[in-house]
């Protein structure tokens, strides 16, 4: 992991609560995630963490080309920002099938990629493709035991993935699998899991290839997985590591073998100090995500025993021995313990270069659309 003292010389321009950036340990991070891939071509990161044009480009002139998402405002993000190849990790249903007509016509010059596991879906995305006289590359989702979303390979798949050959405005894009479902804190019990999720997508892409359907990728991963699919050696295979450019605490906590500091912190203030061991920050569940156990959304690194004991939407409550040495306006810097969804409580992030406030980033896509 990266060592920084994460210190911040200035904090004058930071409103509190304040989504804080260390661009040197974000480096730091990236560099591990090109070293785990062990080629860059093989890599598309998940946009989700960041949400931001600027941490894309720099990826972008990193020679990351492929992109992912779960939203369409972060894809209209992404192509803005230059990519040319972007997934969409998402099933589209309802008005999201004349989203993405309108996606590939706006942004003509970008591959453009979706998800799908049932056949319904996919023959109104064809229609509105045929129509419009555009066509969508799909993945067919596998479910590897998650059950959030996907379908278990048999012949209902083999069906939905021949329409994707035979339907006009459809190509057919291979196979998506996420397994969100290995937090298997032991590595090897992680890799013998992710291990069976791999050999039941390559299985299935054999039959499909038998059958004489093309599948061009195998899109697979998330955070905890990546390390293990980075040491496959197939030449369909795409990574897709998750947050792993910001990281966060329970990832942290969870998957100790990871090679990543948390680059994304917030910095908070002191506003009151109500009783002799509690003392009240400006970081409530409008700044910080709420998804995690109250005592699981935030560390201080500096309050290695501070007890969380009260949150509400602007307030948090510390319980800690040495209270008394805090009076309102002294400053903290917490570690999010989610991250994604945290980053999309604040409309920009305070960039963090040589211990000085350098620039702002904008968390571009952190509404649900943009213009599409």
């Amino acid at each position: 992991m990266t060592e920084c003292n994460f210190k911040i010389q200035d904090t004058s321009s930071i409103v509190s609560p304040g989504l804080v950036v260390f661009r040197e340990v974000m480096n730091a991070n990236l560099a591990e995630m090109l070293r785990e891939a062990g080629d860059v071509t093989r890599l598309r990161p998940h946009c989700k963490t960041h949400k931001m044009k600027a941490v894309t480009k720099i990826q972008l002139g990193m020679g990351i080309t492929k992109h992912k998402c779960a939203t369409f405002a972060e894809a209209e993000m992404l192509a803005e920002a230059g990519v040319k190849d972007v997934l969409l990790g998402y099933n589209l249903v309802g008005p999201n099938i004349q989203r993405a007509v309108d996606f590939v016509t706006r942004f003509n010059d970008v591959q453009f990629i979706a998800t799908a596991d049932h056949a319904t879906p996919v023959r109104q995305l064809s229609e509105a493709m045929s129509a419009a006289n555009k066509t969508i590359e799909l993945l067919l989702d596998l479910d590897s035991g998650q059950h959030r979303t996907g379908i278990t390979p048999g012949e209902t798949a083999v069906q939905i993935y021949q329409l994707f050959h035979d339907l006009p405005g459809i190509q057919p894009g291979g196979i998506h699998l996420y397994d969100g479902q290995n937090h298997q804190t032991d590595l090897e019990a992680r890799r013998q899991a992710v291990m069976s999720c791999w050999q039941l997508a390559s299985d299935f892409r054999d039959q499909l290839e038998r059958e004489g359907l093309r599948v061009p990728r195998i899109v697979a991963g998330g955070t905890g997985s990546f390390p293990v699919y980075a040491s496959i050696s197939d030449p369909a295979l795409e990574l897709s590591p998750g947050t792993n450019t910001f990281f966060d605490n329970n990832y942290g906590k969870m998957f100790p073998d990871l090679q990543y500091t948390p680059a994304a912190r917030i910095l908070t203030r002191v506003i009151s100090r109500p009783t002799e061991e509690t003392i009240t920050v400006d970081l409530g569940y409008k700044a910080c995500a709420s998804d995690p156990d109250v005592t699981k959304r935030v560390i201080f690194p500096d309050l290695p025993n501070a007890e969380a004991i009260l949150q509400n939407e602007e307030h948090l409550v510390l319980r800690l021995k040495n209270a008394g040495d805090f009076v309102p306006g002294d400053e903290l810097l917490a570690v999010p313990g989610h991250i994604c969804p945290t980053s999309a409580l604040h409309k920009s992030a305070y960039v963090i270069e040589d211990e000085q406030v350098s620039e702002n980033w904008e968390v571009s896509s952190r509404d649900r659309w943009l213009t599409i």
